[in-house]
């Protein structure tokens, strides 16, 4: 889902301080000879040169509530895609909601501009088939860091090619789909401006992202309850204390 190429820019919102030390191997990411300079190209000058300019400007004209539309809209058009996954996921009740919400704010909504759903109790529920193949058993598989896209997995990267097949964004002009797709990405990157310094801050950027981006992965394919791991007896309880 497109939505979700750009789930890196804002995935410091939940952000840790667990990090894998540099002379360890993480098994999660066999490619990171090749992953490590396409984040640096990402940050370092796509980001740097193009998208966190045109997200600072977009920020500065544009009223909140205009950007709120514009997330509504985009949220609405992805909102089929939620049901469909939540029903292969045995989500029924998930499922439902995301059918009324696409009813309500494409019609009584102006096209999804306005999320009347909400105030109606009809809370945005938002699955992929990433989620999907999760629920289903299906292993994270390599990470993988995309030139412009940011992060993802095998299994996401899968999802997201599926979940492209499915979306009505399919039906629109080509023209159209690209503005659909720069205004995700403007938004979502206006949307990690206020987190900056926590990835500025951090000993290692790619290994702080990366860890970060597994945390929302688990955190979504629990829906917010993702299992306790427990710590080990001889935990330094005060160690985790002082951070």
């Amino acid at each position: 889902m497109l939505k979700h190429s750009f789930t890196f820019l804002c995935l410091l919102v939940l952000a840790g301080c667990a990090q894998v030390p540099e002379n360890k191997v993480d098994e999660r990411d066999p490619l990171q000879s090749i992953n490590r300079p396409l984040y640096d190209f990402n940050m370092d000058i796509l980001d740097a040169y193009i998208l966190r300019p045109v997200a600072v400007g977009y920020v500065e004209v544009t009223p909140v509530p205009v950007r709120n539309g514009i997330v509504n809209f985009t949220d609405n058009i992805s909102a089929p895609v939620d049901m469909i996954n939540a029903g292969l996921q045995g989500k029924v009740g998930n499922a439902g909601v995301s059918l009324a919400r696409f009813l309500v704010n494409s019609t009584v909504g102006v096209f999804g501009i306005f999320d009347v759903a909400s105030s109606l109790g009809l809370e945005l529920v938002d699955e992929d088939f990433g989620q999907t193949l999760g629920v289903w058993g299906v292993g994270d598989g390599a990470y993988i860091m995309l030139p412009a896209m940011g992060p993802t997995t095998a299994r996401n990267l899968t999802g997201d090619v599926v979940d492209n097949f499915v979306l009505p964004e399919i039906a629109l002009t080509t023209p159209q789909t690209i503005l659909v797709f720069a205004l995700k990405a403007v938004e979502a990157r206006a949307a990690l401006i206020p987190q900056e310094g926590l990835l500025n801050d951090s000993l290692d950027p790619y290994l702080f992202v990366k860890d970060i981006y597994f945390q929302r992965q688990l955190y979504e394919l629990y829906d917010g309850n993702p299992p306790i791991k427990e710590e080990p007896e001889d935990f330094d309880e005060d160690f985790l204390e002082s951070l």
